[in-house]
């Protein structure tokens, strides 16, 4: 495989450390794209993550949220052996983990689990500083330096 080197690119911008994790992440492709799923924009700064998770129940899977880290988890429970005989399997129901990486302003408001399919719910809640702002300009009077004139000492005599 390949590898790039972003540190010339880096080195005039200020602020995005992550890149080079970032880009690494992507470029070392999913050779487990177990289970599939879907992210879609559901409205203004809401996303859904839908994960296709058929034959797993509610209890069988895990959501945790490690400061910008999503991880979905299953772990099927363990079977009577001699409840079920399966002359054939199509429906893989092993172990999985997927991890999301999440922006700051990216916050998960909830999941649901129906017809075989994991939905979680995000929302980019941005805060209040991080929000663009409009700064005046004043006029140049204003910028100009105060200038503060000082007596000459006095000598004593």
């Amino acid at each position: 495989m390949r590898t790039l080197d972003f540190a010339p690119l880096l080195r005039s911008s200020v602020g995005f450390e992550n890149l080079n994790r970032l880009v690494d992440f992507a470029t070392r492709g999913d050779a487990d794209a177990y289970p599939p799923y879907n992210i879609e924009k559901t409205g203004d700064g809401a996303y859904r993550i839908s994960m296709a998770v058929a034959g797993f129940g509610r209890d069988e899977l895990d959501l945790t949220v490690q400061e910008t880290m999503l991880i979905v988890s299953g772990k099927a429970a363990e079977a009577d052996a001699g409840e079920r005989q399966f002359i054939h399997r199509g429906i893989a129901k092993r172990a999985f983990e997927r991890r999301f990486q999440l922006a700051d302003t990216i916050k998960v408001t909830g999941a649901h689990y129906h017809d075989g399919l994991l939905d979680i719910d995000l929302v980019r809640e941005v805060p209040e500083h991080k929000k663009p702002r409009k700064i005046a300009i004043g006029s140049d009077a204003a910028a100009a330096p105060q200038v503060i004139e000082a007596e000459p000492a006095r000598q004593a005599a």
